[in-house]
């Protein structure tokens, strides 16, 4: 069975992806399992470039499809930040729930109808020869008061969905993976894998 590389080292993601691309035609292999070590830096202008960096350096040194991708969270109010930059907000090494204290701080004082938000994940699947498609979800919500939930990571505690009426992180992984940005894009880039292995199988008829 033809091996897919999913380039992150963040094991939740790992989880979920081992979740969103269950039955696919591929075996999902990660970073670690292909002794890969190399980290890329995300200094792209958008989630796309960062998405893109990190799929192509994964499928060159692993001569294997590659699969990774960007985040983001984008607050209205605050001008769609923190973007791409999400990760990195509260400075290096900060936790997940560093970066949560961060934006609720910056939050502090803003009425609820005033918290609206988007999640947005970008993913880039990548050749060894360095082909790219990429692949794209959204997920509108509001951002809480306080974090709430115990699943997901990042800010999942504190980005709610009123046609839920959960956050994100207090969301069985199996509805997660039906309504978030990540299982949106997953979709989608399931449907280009499946193209690649067609044609990559007709090719070597």
């Amino acid at each position: 069975m033809a091996r897919l590389l999913l380039a992150t080292n963040n094991k939740a993601k790992v989880r979920e992806y081992r979740s969103l691309l269950k039955g696919i035609s591929f075996k999902l292999v990660t970073l670690a399992e292909q002794g890969i070590k190399t980290t890329v830096d995300e200094v792209g202008e958008s989630l796309e470039e960062n998405a893109s960096l990190k799929a192509v350096a994964a499928a060159a040194e692993g001569k294997l499809l590659a699969l990774a991708d960007d985040s983001g969270l984008e607050v209205d109010i605050l001008g769609g930040e923190p973007g791409r930059l999400s990760a990195r907000c509260a400075g290096e090494g900060a936790s997940d729930e560093d970066r949560v204290n961060y934006l609720l701080l910056r939050l502090e004082g803003v009425p609820e109808e005033e918290r609206s938000a988007h999640f947005r994940c970008v993913i880039a699947i990548a050749t060894p020869q360095g082909g790219v498609k990429l692949c794209s979800g959204q997920c509108r919500g509001f951002i809480t008061f306080k974090p709430r939930g115990r699943e997901g990571f990042g800010y999942d505690p504190v980005f709610y969905l009123p046609e839920l009426g959960k956050t994100m992180a207090e969301l069985p992984l199996e509805i997660k993976n039906k309504v978030s940005h990540r299982g949106q894009a997953a979709r989608k880039a399931r449907q280009v894998l499946e193209r690649l292995k067609v044609n990559k199988e007709g090719a070597n008829k």
